[in-house]
């Protein structure tokens, strides 16, 4: 897949990363990195850890032991809105939009981070904070024009079919341009049109933006055709990272697939 970019050294490097609940172990010892503008895919099966990497990575989850290294910044702890100013952006296995809003305004909610005016200003809407709702805005309807949905922008989420909500969630994460973005299931639960439509958006965002992407998913046709390299968890263990070609042939993936090994 990196045949036509440039893939660059490490943007995000996970070391030694250990993560329990109480006595049921998440993640144990796993270790990978993630280089600029790749597509990296975590894979496994159902429990193997996969969303609970993703959480540690945007800091829902505090790790036990290890570290994540961002863009040579290393850290123990960090909170989600620390994680997306850094410019670590995400998406949900469940949709987390607000469904009464339009979609332009659930877009728009994705610049909340960059907006430099206070909140007086905004009540205001004078002046400085008249021209950056007006920036904003402009980056918002780019963002809109790139994902094909001009025709919805004014329309309720909740009236969307599921596809196209999946859709407006990769908007709002796109609308804070995110250096690192984290997908977390993006083709779940779509038909094969919907699926098709999300892999070209997903390679159009790297190739374009310059995104690096941290992919969880299931389909395993759609993360060989994304995917630079794949990095296999099971059982919060990592037990395979490599080329697509190099996991698919992997005997310990297989088994884990299969249920052989357990």
């Amino acid at each position: 897949m990196g045949a036509g970019r440039k893939i660059g050294g490490p943007i995000l490097e996970v070391d030694d990363v250990s993560l329990a609940f109480g006595g049921v172990v998440a993640l144990k010892s796993v270790s990978f990195d993630v280089r600029r503008r790749e597509i990296r895919a975590i894979i496994g099966p159902n429990g193997a850890g996969k969303s609970s990497m993703l959480n540690v990575i945007n800091g829902v989850y505090h790790p036990q032991r290890g570290s994540v290294t961002f863009k040579g910044a290393r850290r123990h702890r960090v909170d989600p809105h620390e994680a997306a100013e850094q410019g670590i952006g995400r998406t949900f296995q469940n949709i987390a939009l607000f469904r009464g809003m339009t979609v332009l305004d659930n877009i728009m909610t994705g610049r909340n981070l960059r907006m430099k005016c206070n909140f007086l200003q905004q009540a205001l809407y004078w002046g400085a904070a008249q021209r950056e709702e007006l920036e904003h805005r402009a980056k918002v309807e780019a963002v809109i024009d790139f994902l094909e949905i001009q025709h919805i922008r004014k329309t309720p989420v909740g009236r969307l079919p599921y596809g196209l909500q999946k859709r407006v969630e990769l908007a709002r994460a796109l609308a804070a341009e995110p250096e690192l973005l984290l997908l977390d299931e993006p083709m779940a639960g779509m038909n094969l049109e919907e699926k098709q439509d999300m892999s070209r958006f997903i390679l159009d965002v790297n190739d374009q933006f310059g995104t690096t992407i941290v992919l969880i998913e299931h389909d395993m046709s759609v993360v060989m055709d994304l995917s630079d390299r794949v990095v296999v968890l099971d059982y919060g263990r990592k037990i395979a990272d490599g080329t697509p070609e190099e996991v698919r042939s992997n005997k310990d993936v297989i088994d884990a697939y299969l249920g052989v090994a357990h």
